[in-house]
Formats: structure tokens, sequence, C-alpha cells
């Protein structure tokens, strides 16, 4: 397998980076990896994914979205510099780069695209196909399947996380969005991860239209979810995953839910939320997922 550096652009001309891992022969079927907080394009969860699709003809592009890591800059086109990554980013902001990767694979020669997201990951992923339906509905014929790893409930488990210190550090927040301080660090404790008073608010407070993972909500549709036309793999780990349900029930109650002819909804036993040590597991199963549709 070779691995080539890939450089292209948003949808809003954001200069974004990532790498191609290629089959010896041409193919012209890739998977578009998007990963999560905190993390960039260079993992070995994709490397033993890539390795594995490899063997049935499909290759994988990983790339930093604007959400790469903690704290970075990405420039506008007429050279501004915007602070962005996991402390700063907005999610909405998601559609602009994985649509740009699409157009970028569809450069290349790709016609069938498979997009597979990672924790937030997989949120940025639903919200840009449900974008895509409603704004470039040209490009869902090469998109072939939807992967979604360790979905997750952040507003909710926000919630969870800080208990009865909520209310308190939501205030906080909001006191220091008043005082036109929206870029400072929150204090230590108040995020799973070092994040902005922007970022905290946007979780907490604004990004309720576009959490697709509300598995405490039992009356809940999943209408986005519901909104994938093709075929939808889904998994978690259920070791120190970042689930409030165990992991085998709520892939049962899942089931009732999402309305998919072609759903593969499974969890994989021991698997943390990053898959470490599992990744050849997982690798495995995508590829069996990916040889049946």
């Amino acid at each position: 397998m070779n691995i080539q550096i890939a450089h292209f652009k948003s949808e809003d001309k954001i200069n974004l980076t990532g790498i191609i891992y290629r089959n010896e022969k041409e193919t012209d079927k890739i998977l578009i990896s998007v990963h999560g907080m905190v993390s960039n394009c260079l993992k070995r969860r994709d490397e033993e994914i890539a390795n594995k699709i490899g063997n049935i003809g499909i290759d994988l592009l990983a790339f930093n979205n604007r959400g790469h890591d903690i704290a970075n800059y990405t420039k506008k086109p007429n050279g501004e510099k915007v602070i962005s990554g996991t402390a700063f980013e907005d999610v909405k902001d998601g559609y602009y780069d994985i649509v740009g990767a699409i157009k970028f694979a569809l450069e290349k020669g790709y016609k069938e695209i498979y997009l597979m997201g990672h924790s937030l990951g997989s949120t940025k992923v639903v919200y840009t196909y449900n974008k895509i339906l409603e704004k470039e509905p040209e490009i869902l014929k090469n998109i072939k399947a939807i992967l979604l790893l360790s979905l997750v409930d952040i507003p909710t488990a926000l919630r969870i996380y800080l208990n009865e210190k909520f209310p308190e550090i939501l205030k906080y927040a909001k006191d220091m969005e008043k005082a036109g301080m929206e870029n400072i660090f929150m204090p230590e404790k108040s995020f799973i991860h070092p994040v902005s008073v922007k970022t905290f608010l946007k979780y907490a407070r604004d990004y309720q239209n576009i959490d697709f993972a509300r598995y405490s909500e039992k009356e809940y549709d999943f209408k986005e979810i519901n909104n994938i036309q093709v075929p939808l793999f889904m998994r978690w780990g259920n070791n120190r995953e970042l689930i409030l349900q165990e992991a085998g029930k709520l892939c049962e109650f899942l089931k009732t839910k999402i309305n998919n002819s072609k759903l593969d909804i499974n969890y994989i036993d021991g698997a943390n939320h990053s898959y470490t040590g599992k990744e050849e597991q997982l690798g495995s199963e995508i590829e069996r997922f990916l040889k049946q549709i």
C-alpha cells in the first residue's frame, strides 16, 4: 500500500491536509475518514482499516478537519488567520470540510465514496449528509455508505458529567460571553477536553438542533439518521465508551428506531471509545460490511 500526502480546500476555501492510503492497483472507491475531538489524520485505527479495506479494492483518505488537535489556526482565502481546533471549533463547519474532501476525491477520479466518522466526527458526518440532501443532492449518487463509530450524545453526557455543577459552570460561561471573553479556556474539568467558553456554550446551550444521538429520549424519532438512504454501519465499544447505556442494550434499542434496510449495528466487546487494541477487529468488520454492499 502506498501513502500519499493530500492537499485540498474545504468548501469555504480553508486549506486542509490529509493522507491517502492507496492500493497497488488503481481503484475508483475510497473511504473518507472524519476524526473526532483532539484527534487528527494520523491514527493506527485508520491505518488498520485501510489495510483491511485494501483487500477489497478501496482506498482511504484521512484528513485533518479544522477541529484537529486542541488548538490550531486555519487561514481564510484572504490570508486572515482563524483560531480553530477542538477547543474552538464549530461543528457545523464540518460540512465545509467534508464536502471539500468529497469533491477532492471526485476530482481524483473516485466514483464510489464511503463516509466514516468517529465520535464527534460521526456527528459531523450525519450533519453533513443531511445538509447535502438540502443543498447539493447531486453529490448523493456518489455516496455509497455511511459508517458511524461511537456516535455519542454530547449535550446529555456533558450535563451528567458536570452533574450538580452544570448550572454554575453554564452561568460562568454565559458571564464570560457577556464580557467578550469567548476565547478564554473554561475552568479545568468543565469538559472532557480543554475547551473555550465559546465552544462550551455551543455544546451546553446551542447545539441542541444538531444533536442526533438522543439515546435517552425514548420517543425521539432519530429523523436525521433515518434520512440516510444508503447502507449504514454503526459501532461502539463497551469499555469506557462515552455512552450512558450498556452497549448491547443501546444497539437493541436503536434497531427499533433506525429504519435502514442495510443497517449493520453492533458493539465490539472490550473496545474503548478509541478502539485501542481492537483496531484490527474493527477493520475486519468494516471490510465485511463494505464487501457486502
